[in-house]
């Protein structure tokens, strides 16, 4: 079953990215699903054609070269498989003949034989559920510090009246299934290439629920620079569940870190110096026994970076994930909660 959706998953991709649509009417481009985000104020131009790259819930994700960014979503019901009578249309995209009708069962039967001819053109590890995971927390503000020009992290005059919540909280790096080289689960060849030579525009977009990807956006600034795509590509894929899933999951861990007693310590002791023993100490008080030697902490230039928890499975609780999870060490042995905003 989990071979027919990768196949039906690989054919559905590439039917799609070769795909040309013909606007009906000039209707908004968005940069959203939600349709409130629209950069530029981009609208359909009739004189053109537009490749499709997803369809989800009523709606065509187009790239639309002349927008930035270039991928928009639009109403299904805006676009049409032919192109109206007398339309002069030139094309965004090469021209191409109009694709004859076909059959998926003929394009997986096709497809099933060129990845038994040639298994090199995929990772085939097969994606089961993940025993052991590591959370990998950011702490913004430090990372900023040496990632200045990431648009995750260029702050506007609004945020010094009003901060963010990852200017006080933990933010999300990752949730990596292990062991470390656990990555890229019945993931094509050419979107590992793209993902490590950090083309993450040019990987799929995820179709998660709305709710989903509003609740990520703001526990993932890195968002911003698609972060959540490679983050699901590598990672994720080896997750064994959907992209959906995987970031609910991910989403309630760091809400539940951040509202702990943990969390807090760390929102409290801003602008100061603290040390893993506090940390693991800590944990042991109000995450259970033992648990503190499952955590551990990343820096660098005498800032605490990261907060790494290794997890078990089998539960959405973090203290019984916790719990679970394999015993680990730390180099860093402490360093300085860093405020919001750059440091001279």
């Amino acid at each position: 079953m989990r071979r027919y959706l990768l196949l039906l998953w690989l054919v559905t991709f590439s039917l799609m990215a070769n795909m040309e649509l013909y606007p009906k009417k000039e209707c908004g481009l968005f940069n959203n699903l939600k349709h409130t985000k629209n950069r530029g104020q981009e609208v359909l131009k009739l004189d053109r054609t537009y490749e499709m790259l997803k369809h989800h819930k009523e709606q065509y994700l187009l790239k639309v070269e002349y927008a930035t960014p270039s991928q928009r979503w639009v109403d299904d019901d805006c676009l049409s498989l032919r192109p109206l009578r007398g339309a002069p249309l030139y094309g965004t995209t090469q021209k191409t003949k109009p694709s004859k009708s076909v059959k998926i069962e003929d394009e997986l039967a096709h497809a099933d034989k060129n990845m038994l001819q040639d298994s090199k053109q995929v990772f085939n590890k097969k994606p089961q559920t993940s025993k052991q995971n590591l959370l990998a927390l950011s702490w913004h503000n430090a990372f900023c510090e040496t990632h200045r020009n990431k648009k995750e992290c260029k702050r506007g005059l609004s945020d010094l009246v009003k901060r963010k919540s990852s200017d006080t909280q933990f933010v999300l790096h990752g949730l990596w299934p292990q062991p470390r080289n656990n990555v890229y689960c019945n993931v094509d060849r050419a979107l590992v290439n793209a993902d490590k030579n950090r083309r993450w525009r040019d990987l799929p977009c995820l179709a998660l629920d709305e709710d989903v990807e509003d609740a990520l956006e703001k526990v993932m600034p890195g968002f911003a620079s698609q972060l959540h795509k490679h983050e699901w590509v590598k990672h994720g894929t080896c997750y064994g569940t959907d992209a959906n899933t995987y970031y609910k999951d991910a989403i309630s861990l760091v809400n539940q870190v951040n509202t702990s007693a943990l969390g807090k310590f760390f929102t409290q002791n801003i602008g100061k110096r603290i040390t893993l023993q506090q940390v693991r100490t800590l944990a042991d008080k109000t995450l259970g026994k033992g648990t503190g030697n499952r955590i551990e902490l990343q820096c660098k230039r005498g800032l605490v970076t990261e907060l790494w928890l290794h997890l078990g499975s089998g539960s959405d609780d973090l203290k019984t994930l916790l719990k679970r999870g394999k015993k680990t060490k730390s180099r860093c042995k402490g360093g300085m909660i860093d405020k919001a905003g750059f440091r001279r």
